[in-house]
């Protein structure tokens, strides 16, 4: 993928004008700014390979290769009427065997509806599975990994289901199991007979893959939140293998709460089975979701599932400020940062362990945020192919994009100077991949956090230059 720098802090990884077909379902190209639109929901595929692109109001997908291989696809899920419109667009990897091999396709677009649902899609258009998760409206999903720390238990990686004032959560685990599983069935021709109407309406014909799920409008209403990580237990359950994770919300009543969530294992097949470090598991629930996978789909539809009961919240803390209003938040890879944006232009940067603001930026009115790891007074000279950088070489920051003024900040955490600021182009959304592969066995590369910045009026796919100074 050849970068040429059109700005010397840019470098531009692709074209996608030529792939105007299948972004023009979206909307593409119709006007000037189309990007802008908060019902385009953009997602940038692992390593930058492709972008997937949904149009809330047409309820279509559009999935663009980036590296120019293979054609794109337009999807058009088949939704009944009790099934909502997309309402927000995620990628999956699919890590395993199967991943790397056919021409790379180690990965599936997860799609959410405002009814709820969850679908699956893979690189072809195919639906890999559909679920029905809560009765409301998706709000965003969110993958992450948590390979960060392999000295100490991080958790695994995982899909975040955020909602209204409820959040779930898959094990990665888990998830890519089933979808491994629905790809290779795709592949062998399975399907062949059956419509993708089919696929849509009977959905009994999936599996189901086990998640948990936790209410978290005890302090607030909530318009977006995140899982930040693993958290001890309470004092007097030291003793208890149960899992608890840390929560935070964002919304109208708190600019921001926080929430311990305890796992509830009791509550899915798979959670009887599976107890920690159990090798077998996996093969166990592998046979058993075919048992239910290829049980015959009933003759009469199937009523919606009851939603499945909420595990246990605790209210930890929450910071009120009203009239200030949390709209937005993202983590930092390790998940002890959280940069938080508001409706009176302010970026909050909280330290996600001791529940406290570290600073605060003023005159950011509809700004979005990203972290990005950067290498700071490297000598690009000596930085040719034999240079391998490290994990330690780049210090963590935060990408500030502020449509309003037309720039991107580079600000260095917590507490550092701007490094950057970089011109932009009207109609852009700043990107990054949800996934980086940081486990790759064959590759002893750090494989650095990376924005990418997609300027929807060009159809210019850029990536920000990691070198600064």
């Amino acid at each position: 993928m050849a970068r040429r720098g059109h700005h010397h802090h840019l470098a531009e990884v692709a074209l996608l004008a030529s792939a105007s077909e299948d972004l023009a379902a979206v909307g593409a190209g119709e006007r000037e700014g189309w990007l802008d639109d908060p019902a385009v929901l953009p997602s940038l595929a692992p390593r930058a390979r492709a972008l997937a692109v949904a149009s809330a109001a047409r309820s279509v997908l559009a999935v663009v290769p980036v590296a120019g291989v293979g054609g794109g696809v337009t999807v058009r899920p088949a939704l009944g009427p009790d099934d909502g419109r997309i309402s927000a667009v995620e990628w999956v990897p699919l890590v395993g065997e199967d991943a790397e091999e056919a021409g790379g396709e180690g990965v599936a677009v997860a799609v959410g509806t405002d009814a709820g649902w969850l679908l699956f899609y893979s690189l072809a258009g195919d639906l890999l599975h559909k679920q029905s998760i809560y009765p409301s409206k998706i709000l965003k999903l969110n993958f992450r990994e948590r390979k960060e720390n392999a000295w100490e238990d991080s958790g695994s990686d995982e899909l975040s289901v955020v909602f209204p004032g409820v959040i779930a959560r898959f094990d990665g685990a888990d998830l890519q199991n089933m979808l491994q599983k629905s790809l290779h069935e795709v592949k062998s021709h399975l399907w062949k007979d059956k419509s993708e109407q089919e696929d849509a309406e009977e959905d009994s014909s999936f599996g189901r893959i086990p998640f948990q799920i936790w209410n978290v409008s005890k302090l607030s209403s909530c318009a977006d939140a995140a899982i930040v990580g693993l958290m001890p237990p309470p004092l007097l359950e030291l003793q208890s293998s149960q899992r608890h994770y840390c929560a935070i919300t964002v919304g109208e009543d708190a600019v921001v709460s926080a929430y311990r969530l305890s796992e509830d294992r009791s509550r899915s097949i798979v959670g009887a089975i599976l107890s920690r470090g159990v090798a077998a598991t996996f093969s166990t629930i592998s046979s058993l979701s075919k048992i239910i996978w290829r049980s015959e789909p009933s003759p009469t539809k199937k009523s919606r599932p009851k939603p499945q009961s909420f595990a246990k919240t605790s209210p930890l803390t929450c910071l009120k400020d009203s009239p200030r209003k949390g709209e937005r938040l993202t983590l930092s890879p390790s998940g002890t940062l959280a940069a938080i944006t508001d409706s009176l232009g302010r970026i909050l940067l909280l330290d996600t362990h001791a529940l406290v603001a570290v600073r605060l930026w003023k005159g950011y009115r509809d700004a979005s945020c990203l972290f990005v790891e950067m290498l700071l007074n490297k000598d690009k000279a000596s930085s040719s192919l034999h240079t391998e950088y490290t994990k330690s070489d780049y210090c963590l920051c935060l990408a500030i994009h502020a449509p309003r003024k037309g720039i991107i900040e580079i600000w260095q955490m917590r507490t550092g100077a701007r490094l950057l600021t970089i011109p932009c182009p009207k109609g852009s959304r700043i990107l990054q991949p949800s996934t980086r592969f940081m486990s790759s066995p064959f590759s002893s590369l750090y494989s650095p956090l990376e924005v990418y910045l997609f300027n929807g009026d060009s159809g210019q796919l850029s990536v920000l230059n990691r070198h600064i100074g």
